[in-house]
Formats: structure tokens, sequence, C-alpha cells
């Protein structure tokens, strides 16, 4: 990554080795972070905190009404499928 990149994380925190970061921001080898999710959540990386250059928030990047409705009404579905219909419901993931 360039020195003046920024690394977003808002999927899973075990994608970042925090500890790696850490030593790259200090380091100026990269230019900032935002971190919505953790490596060990809900524990921080104490190098993280207190960084000019990082912005964490905690782990609610979904939370929004519509997000929250729609992961709702997947899981009503997902239900329906199987209680209802006798079948796997269509956001499974497939057998391998």
């Amino acid at each position: 990554m360039r020195d003046d990149a920024v690394l977003v994380n808002t999927s899973r925190g075990a994608v970042v080795d925090e500890a790696a970061l850490v030593d790259a921001l200090r380091d100026g080898r990269i230019g900032g972070a935002a971190l919505d999710v953790f490596e060990d959540e809900p524990r921080v990386h104490p190098g993280l905190i207190g960084l000019e250059q990082v912005v964490m928030a905690p782990h609610l990047g979904s939370a929004t009404l519509s997000t929250r409705t729609a992961m709702g009404m997947l899981c009503v579905d997902a239900l329906e499928d199987v209680l209802l219909r006798g079948r796997a419901p269509s956001t499974a993931a497939p057998a391998d």
C-alpha cells in the first residue's frame, strides 16, 4: 500500500493483523485506518488507541433501520423455507 493509503475494515476483524497495522501506522508506511471491526472483539489493540490517523467505531456499520429490517426479513424468509416449505433457505451456503 502507498504511504498515504487508508485501510478500511468493515468486514471481519481477523482480516487485519492489528499489530502489523499499528507498526505500519507508527512508521508512516500507511496513512490511516478506519475500523468498525476488530481482531479480538471486544478488545481493541492498545496500540490503535490514541493514534490520530485511526478512526474506530464500535461494530455498528449495519446499525440502520433499513439494514436491520432487511436482516430480520432474511431470517423470516429462512424460517419460512425450513418450517413451512421443508427446504433449505435460499441464503444457505451450499454443502460441499
